[in-house]
């Protein structure tokens, strides 16, 4: 998906007490409420798109309802979705796991929970034209990358580099916040950091001759969670039986992803029409079988490969806390369907 700055914790808790309303306007997606339901704000990391189908299917085919929740989905503040969750005017959100251990380091942590990842392995990486020859994590040597200046995004294209023998002080680093990343390796930059499922889909789509380098293949490390679904801990703590009702209709609506991607495409362009149809059918196809890979279940965490990525991020220094496999849990998640 589209690059995103790592949550700023300088964000103050007040700031995300004005937001919500600005979020739950013309870009909110609401069910009437019935008497009995229970009320719920889910916020996103970015803009709707295929990473949050699930939440849409789960919206569309009235599984929440039958849950006996009161969905509404609302677009981020500037920054993020973390803040706004920490401060309970949202229940639910989506980020990813390198945010998340960004807000557990902070002092005081942020009080928020993974409680599902959206897709199971990572699939971000850098996209190139073919023509500039990077067919490897090495290859970026002497090539014009775009970078968002962050400390955990230069730390992932140094180790990668470095594991295949590669100088990252060879890279000519372009600060550029990029929103169409295929326009940019087109102009003034040869690499960009997306995400294979959006990105990558618009690259094949558009006919464009590219090159894609997983961050995952360099290192099993870098195979973290992104998106995960986040929660606040008091609302959990004080509402375990919504919370578990909340993540099997969730989990129904991605399971029907899984099953139905292009009728689960449709439900998202119903909810979103602004999107590109070719693009989310498309991105769809390819999610579906992204979304859980090997596992069981949808959603289900994996402690040990949590914890590594976590473990590297303390090493590197883009935390200054050891979480070792704290902030998530699967406790909230449905059994595996037979």
């Amino acid at each position: 998906m589209p690059i995103r700055k790592l949550l700023s914790l300088a964000l103050s808790l007040s700031l995300c007490m004005g937001v919500l309303s600005a979020c739950a306007g013309p870009t909110s997606t609401e069910q009437p409420q019935e008497a009995g339901q229970k009320a719920l704000t889910v916020v996103l990391d970015w803009t709707p798109n295929t990473n949050h189908t699930g939440l849409y299917v789960a919206l569309e085919n009235g599984y929440y309802q039958d849950a006996g929740l009161d969905v509404t989905i609302v677009q981020p503040p500037e920054d993020g979705s973390i803040a706004l969750v920490a401060s309970g005017k949202a229940q639910f959100g989506v980020s990813i796991q390198e945010n998340l251990g960004t807000a557990l380091s902070a002092d005081p942590p942020l009080p928020v929970t993974a409680v599902a990842g959206i897709i199971q392995h990572n699939t971000s990486g850098i996209i190139s034209l073919k023509s500039a020859r990077i067919d490897s994590f090495k290859s970026l040597e002497g090539k014009k990358y775009a970078t968002w200046d962050d400390p955990f995004e230069q730390s992932m294209i140094r180790d990668s580099m470095k594991a295949q023998g590669g100088d990252f002080g060879k890279v000519e680093l372009i600060p550029s916040t990029v929103s169409d990343a295929i326009s940019a390796i087109q102009t003034n930059v040869d690499a960009v950091w997306v995400y294979e499922a959006w990105d990558v889909v618009a690259a094949q789509l558009a006919g464009v001759d590219y090159n894609f380098i997983k961050f995952s293949d360099s290192d099993p490390t870098f195979d973290y969670y992104t998106p995960i679904l986040i929660a606040q801990d008091e609302f959990l703590e004080n509402n375990r039986e919504t919370a578990r009702r909340f993540l099997e209709a969730t989990s129904k609506g991605y399971e029907f992803a899984i099953q139905n991607p292009k009728e689960a495409a449709g439900l998202l362009l119903k909810s979103v029409p602004e999107l590109s149809p070719d693009l989310v059918y498309a991105s769809q196809e390819f999610l579906a079988g992204q979304y859980k890979a090997e596992y069981p279940r949808w959603g289900e965490i994996d402690e040990s490969r949590w914890k590594a990525f976590y473990d590297w991020m303390y090493q590197v220094g883009v935390i200054q806390k050891e979480l070792g496999a704290g902030g998530f849990t699967n406790e909230y998640l449905p059994a595996a369907q037979s």
